[in-house]
């Protein structure tokens, strides 16, 4: 997802005016270096405390590595002063991630090509860091003790973050670091978008993801999760969606409404999203409000049907779709492969055989899907057109969110590095 590109409805005109605005941010036609940046892939290594940088598409070829976690030291001795930071700390370690710290969950790059910014879910913040010099510009400690998914607006001036144990999102000014405002979600948020150019902020809250109550009839137990809709320059509430409703509504009962990964439409129009423990996606027409239809996808016979053996919930995690709109990639996460599917017909491409894929997003040129295989340490792109795996890259320990970004045209790493 490329990366620069939602209870009940206030009425029929409020549907129509989220539709109404410009068309989504499409993959850049050609990758390369233009006004003094080069276009990249970063690669957040979440258990190493780093990102790989790659190229935007082609051979995908390792361009330089930072490290995210340059104050690790300072923060470590900050959280062990204080019993419920190192409490909160420790949770996260221990049922988050898998019994690892998660120092790198999600990315973006200032519009100069000169910083990343990035959340650290371990130390609850969001670092600006000069690619230069691996130093840090800038550091907001989110509200509550973990920091998750981010987005950047279209102009690249703004980044929104998830503060996951707060319930709220903030955002901030993408140079500075300065909070611009915040509105609250539904519990545990989680996905963010900037659509219809900018003008609003999606958020999908997913509720508790680290109990065993995942049975369908325990699905009471894991909160309100909701996605929240808010005016990006006001903040305030636009509308709110509660997926209960519209899956009770076609009969899926059973479904959780936790809406994981997604992707729009370029003109916004229709959303597919992946829920808890669902192999498969559901597609959302945001005018008409309501499910339109519902994609099951192959199961791996070697999958544990135990559901409390699926990683926080997820069995699918990763959809993203090409520029065109016609194609959409699928990371089947416990299944451990990925597909691209047709989306006029739902054809279901090859399945490409990976090892726990847990995102995908699109090529800087938009012909390939790139996955991340966070079982295996590499990023694999799959052709949209031909559905067949171009190619592999090793990366770092455990990668999870792939995002484009800029960097200098000359950038080949930090100084010293």
């Amino acid at each position: 997802m490329p990366a620069s590109r939602t209870r009940h409805l206030c009425s029929v005109a409020a549907a129509l005016v989220l539709t109404a605005a410009g068309p989504a941010t499409a993959a850049s036609a050609a990758s390369g270096t233009s006004d003094g940046l080069r276009e990249v892939l970063f690669v957040g290594n979440n258990w190493d405390g780093t990102a790989d940088v790659i190229k935007s598409s082609g051979d995908f070829a390792k361009i330089g590595r930072i490290n995210v976690v340059p104050d690790k030291a300072e923060r470590l001795a900050e959280i062990n002063a204080d019993p419920v930071k190192w409490i909160y700390y420790t949770s996260i370690r221990n049922e988050v991630g898998e019994g690892h710290d998660q120092y790198a969950d999600d990315m973006y790059s200032t519009p100069d090509g000169r910083s990343v910014v990035v959340s650290r879910p371990s130390f609850a913040d969001v670092v600006s860091i000069d690619l230069a010099t691996d130093r840090i510009n800038w550091r907001f400690p989110v509200a509550g003790y973990r920091a998750d998914h981010m987005a950047v607006s279209p102009d690249g001036t703004r980044v929104a973050v998830s503060a996951s144990t707060a319930n709220k999102v903030q955002v901030l000014d993408i140079d500075t670091g300065r909070e611009l405002g915040e509105f609250g979600t539904g519990d545990k948020p989680h996905e963010n978008f900037f659509t219809n150019g900018g003008k609003y902020i999606w958020n999908m809250s997913i509720g508790e993801v680290t109990t065993s109550l995942d049975a369908p009839g325990w699905d009471w137990t894991k909160g309100d999760r909701h996605i929240t809709v808010v005016d990006a320059t006001t903040f305030k509430q636009v509308r709110t969606i509660d997926m209960r409703q519209r899956l009770d509504a076609i009969g899926l009962k059973d479904f959780s409404d936790a809406v994981r990964p997604a992707a729009f439409t370029p003109d916004w129009s229709k959303l597919y999203f992946q829920v808890s423990f669902f192999n498969g996606f559901l597609e959302y027409d945001v005018a008409a409000d309501r499910i339109t239809r519902v994609k099951t996808l192959p199961e791996n016979p070697a999958t544990n049907p135990d559901r409390t053996t699926w990683l926080l919930d997820s069995r699918h995690h990763g959809i993203s779709m090409n520029p065109e709109g016609t194609k959409l990639c699928v990371a089947g996460t416990m299944d451990n492969y990925a597909t691209v599917v047709d989306r006029a017909s739902f054809d279901v491409g090859p399945l490409i055989t990976a090892s726990t894929p847990y995102w995908a997003t699109v090529s800087g040129d938009g012909k390939d899907c790139v996955i991340s295989e966070a079982g295996a340490d590499q990023v694999t792109a799959i052709d949209f057109a031909t559905g067949q795996k171009v190619l592999s890259v090793p990366v770092g320990d455990h990668p999870q969110r792939v995002r484009l970004g800029h960097v200098q045209a000359d950038w080949t790493g930090p100084a010293g590095s």
